[in-house]
């Protein structure tokens, strides 16, 4: 009789095991969180559980490379809505913004609130939640902590730039002086030490609509956009030297300046390669072309001539964004819309006075309009894809879904607007219905354009009509074709930020699912961009299905992709640890297990209980 030797059989499988080579049909063996043997026809009684696999795949958990979850993960660290997805690693810590300093609380400052609310479009009551659970001060800290708590994924984090510059500087001196050398030196001190630690490296963040929402500075960015180009290499020369990455994001206000930040990847130009994860690569649907450029750039910098090693990030399923009112990371480019923005939550009049004051008026007409008149310069840009703007403001683009009127569901705005003003010519059957016709009454006689449509949602309804676009990876037509490019890696999810707004924690299956409609050679090279590559990039130990490496592993059912549309599966919930509503997106029957570590946290229905009650990943540290 064979002694029972192993903890899991998993047996028959269609294996791709993240190095990018052709599945097999195998059996896979764990011991003790590892994978302890794999072939064919291992022996059944050697194992304590044995599952079939047949039809299936396995394949290592997968990587999400790019998140917020460092605020939720320590007030629900099993990180279900990540687990159930298969992702089993998340790097945190993303665009300069983070938490490995505690809350950095002082003289009534809350960096916490005031960098999260509206970068990441997070409620404040939710971010003072996740701030109560912080109790570490220091990046050593941080990183043992995760000791200490009932993990679920592994979690790697970067040095968050902003932070940084308050843990030394405080708020305000961040955002109103440069720092003096002293300064400059203990910012370096501190980023060294992270690298000792294990960091991945440093993020930064340069788009323009990324403000605090701290009085009296709601018109001013995070301190990382305050950072000279000398600051900023002086910190990346630590980062170069442990030979860790650089996350950022572009300046795309001044379009030659960012390319030029670009170019500190270059070892030609800066003495040694700078690894780099920048922002982003997809279809944007008012600029077809710009996603494009970034690729060529980064073909360019990453040869011999100028010796870079530069990734953008890949969104691997349209870029769907939801709106309340006027909340979302859409508006917050217009500088007329970020004034709104910058009211807090529950200051309805505030924003009503903004609204009927006639210069923000004029302001907001002149924005929303820009570019769409036909007669001028800035109208050829958009019409040949090089807009101003990429805020998508045409009603044909903005569709209602939680709507004052139920029935305007799934309609445009400008298909409202058009029934609006038949309706207020005479059409009396332009309204199908009382509370439809209660809807137009109040509207204004005339209605110009979909600017004037606007306005008047925002003065009636407030944050209380909700509708969403897509900018970005529009029917996903080119989508797999940036996903697979050398120039790109898939991941820029934002799992865990913009909580009302979107959810892209399906985006890797997506990306799967986008692979297994062309052929099983493209799965297994989607398999290696998910898994594999990303960790020997991050320099992580996971990804692999080796012998001997950590039994983090999902199963998949391929069947259950087919007329799968992550559109259909996102939806608002009420999530009880942040008493708040959040964008979801839970596909049913696609995943069937995942193990991290080994042990089962995810059984295809349902999550066991271990998950969220054991710690199951490890706080991973960049080798």
């Amino acid at each position: 009789m064979t002694d029972i030797c192993w903890d899991l059989l998993i047996r028959n499988a269609k294996v791709f095991d993240g190095s990018g080579t052709a599945p097999v049909i195998q059996d896979l063996a764990v011991r003790a969180g590892r994978v302890a043997a794999r072939g064919q026809g291992l022996p059944e009684a050697a194992a304590k559980e044995v599952v079939d696999a047949t039809g299936q795949w396995l394949l290592p958990g997968m990587l999400d490379i790019h998140t917020h979850l460092d605020l939720e993960v320590d007030v629900e660290p099993g990180l279900p809505e990540v687990v159930r997805h298969g992702t089993t690693t998340v790097i945190a810590g993303n665009c300069s913004l983070g938490t490995c300093f505690g809350t950095q609380e002082t003289d009534g400052q809350e960096p916490i609130v005031d960098c999260f609310t509206r970068v990441e479009n997070i409620p404040k009551p939710v971010l003072r939640k996740c701030a109560e659970a912080m109790t570490w001060r220091t990046t050593g800290e941080y990183m043992d902590h995760f000791n200490h708590i009932a993990l679920g994924p592994n979690f790697a984090t970067f040095v968050p730039h902003s932070m940084l510059r308050i843990e030394v500087m405080g708020l305000e001196a961040s955002v109103s002086r440069a720092p003096t050398e002293q300064e400059l030196q203990a910012m370096e001190a501190l980023l060294e030490q992270a690298m000792q630690q294990g960091y991945l490296g440093l993020s930064t963040d340069g788009l323009p609509f990324h403000y605090l929402s701290n009085d009296p500075n709601t018109e001013k960015r995070i301190p990382t956009q305050f950072a000279s180009f000398s600051e900023l290499k002086r910190l990346l020369r630590i980062v170069r030297r442990y030979d860790r990455v650089w996350q950022t994001t572009p300046i795309i206000e001044n379009r030659l300046l960012g390319l030029f930040y670009f170019t500190l990847t270059s070892g030609r130009l800066f003495g040694k390669t700078l690894k780099t994860s920048a922002l982003s690569a997809m279809e944007m649907a008012v600029a077809p072309k710009s996603g494009g450029v970034f690729l060529k750039l980064a073909r360019l910098l990453n040869t011999r001539l100028f010796k870079g090693d530069i990734h953008f990030q890949a969104l691997g399923t349209n870029f769907r964004v939801w709106s309340d009112g006027i909340v979302s990371p859409l508006f917050e480019e217009l500088k007329s819309c970020a004034k709104l923005i910058a009211r807090e939550y529950d200051d309805v009049e505030g924003r009503l006075r903004i609204l009927n004051d006639p210069e923000w008026v004029e302001l907001f007409r002149q924005e929303w309009m820009h570019g769409r008149t036909g007669g001028d310069f800035a109208s050829w840009k958009t019409r040949n894809g090089m807009p101003d703007s990429l805020v998508i403001r045409d009603g044909a683009m903005l569709i209602f879904d939680g709507a004052p009127v139920a029935e305007w569901d799934g309609e445009s705005m400008a298909t409202i607007m058009s029934r609006v003003q038949r309706y207020k010519q005479g059409d009396a059957s332009a309204a199908r219905s009382d509370a439809e016709r209660e809807a137009f009454d109040v509207m204004p006689a005339q209605l110009r354009d979909d600017a004037d449509f606007m306005l008047h949602m925002l003065r009636t309804y407030d944050r209380h009509f909700r509708f969403y676009a897509d900018i970005g990876n529009v029917g996903n037509k080119a989508t797999l074709d940036y996903l697979l490019d050398e120039g790109s890696l898939p991941g820029f999810n934002d799992s865990g930020a913009h909580i009302t707004n979107m959810a892209f924690f399906d985006a890797n299956l997506h990306s799967l699912k986008l692979a297994r409609d062309r052929d099983d050679n493209t799965v297994a090279r989607m398999v290696q961009r998910l898994t594999q590559e990303p960790a020997k990039r991050f320099g992580l130990d996971v990804g692999s299905l080796d012998i001997g490496a950590q039994a983090d592993m999902v199963l998949i059912n391929p069947a259950a992709m087919d007329g799968w549309e992550p559109d259909k599966t996102r939806k608002l919930i009420h999530r009880e640890i942040f008493n708040h509503d959040q964008m979801v997106n839970r596909p049913e029957g696609i995943v069937d297990a995942v193990w991290i570590n080994g042990v089962k946290a995810w059984d295809g229905c349902e999550f066991t209980l271990s998950l969220g009650r054991e710690r199951l990943g490890r706080a991973l540290r960049a080798a």
